[in-house]
């Protein structure tokens, strides 16, 4: 794997996989989130880069808290979130002094902290870093591309929900991966039905599709449909462990499916 002095920190790094959404509220930090507990699953060592300053939701999914973040020679040690330090979380919601607290800051402010959190965590030995980005295409995820681009970016997975105003959205984000050169490796629909607790059957609430057709009228790859699954939602705002709520989820199977897809298309980059 090409090395180069500028990516140190991203040099043991296998891949790296931006997440994406046109829009927010389609659930993509808990896709993000799930992917790396599936990856996980099948014995690989994931990092989670969650730049989303609007609203870094994952250290509340995985139970981590708000810990201290220690420093060592080579920048930020990121939190693991198990013993065998399989899952690494470094959220920019550690670093602000209150995270309840709107971050209404300028773009070059905003930019120079994004680009100083990509270059200066400790990752280590990883098999793939997901990077959960803020939703929209702005100042923001250029900063994030042209940080992670001195190591090596393998692509981006853009999440949708099947409604058209959504997959209306990620055409906008298709525009951008096209534009600053960076490949997609697919697209996920999320929340494509509803999953009853007491029977486990799929329900449609919503539309379905769109996100099959958007591949198609794109010629992206279409990684599959995940369902809005109230266990493992139930499980976030309960404060449960998601991690462990996960793998008797419906959704399970679904991220299962794409996560391996995911990496037979990483190992042909």
């Amino acid at each position: 794997m090409e090395q180069n002095n500028d990516g140190g920190n991203l040099s043991q790094v296998q891949h790296v996989v931006l997440v994406l959404s046109g829009k927010g509220g389609v659930g993509k930090s808990t896709l993000t989130t799930e992917l790396a507990l599936a990856l996980r699953h099948v014995g690989k060592k994931v990092g989670i880069l969650d730049v989303d300053l609007c609203g870094p939701s994952i250290p509340r999914m995985l139970n981590v808290g708000r810990p201290e973040v220690h420093q060592c020679d080579s920048g930020w040690v990121p939190v693991y979130t198990d013993a065998q330090k399989s899952l690494a979380l470094m959220s920019i919601g550690f670093l602000l002094e209150d995270p309840d607290e709107a971050v209404i800051w300028r773009g070059p402010k905003k930019t120079a902290l994004i680009g100083q959190f990509v270059s200066d965590v400790a990752w280590g030995e990883l098999d793939i870093l997901l990077v959960d980005t803020p939703p929209g295409t702005s100042d923001e995820h250029l900063a994030v591309l042209e940080n992670l681009k001195k190591h090596k970016v393998d692509g981006a997975i853009l999440v949708t929900t099947p409604q058209a105003v959504s997959t209306g959205d990620v055409r906008r984000e298709i525009t951008f991966c096209k534009k600053t050169g960076l490949r997609i490796l697919g697209i996920v629909e999320n929340m494509s039905g509803f999953v009853c607790p007491h029977c486990s059957e799929c329900s449609n609430i919503f539309s379905k599709g769109g996100g099959e057709e958007l591949a198609k009228l794109t010629e992206s790859a279409y990684l599959g449909s995940v369902p809005l699954d109230p266990l493992l939602s139930r499980s976030i705002e309960e404060g449960k462990d998601f991690i462990q709520a996960f793998p008797d989820s419906a959704t399970f199977s679904a991220i299962n499916s794409i996560a391996q897809i995911l990496l037979a298309s990483l190992q042909k980059a």
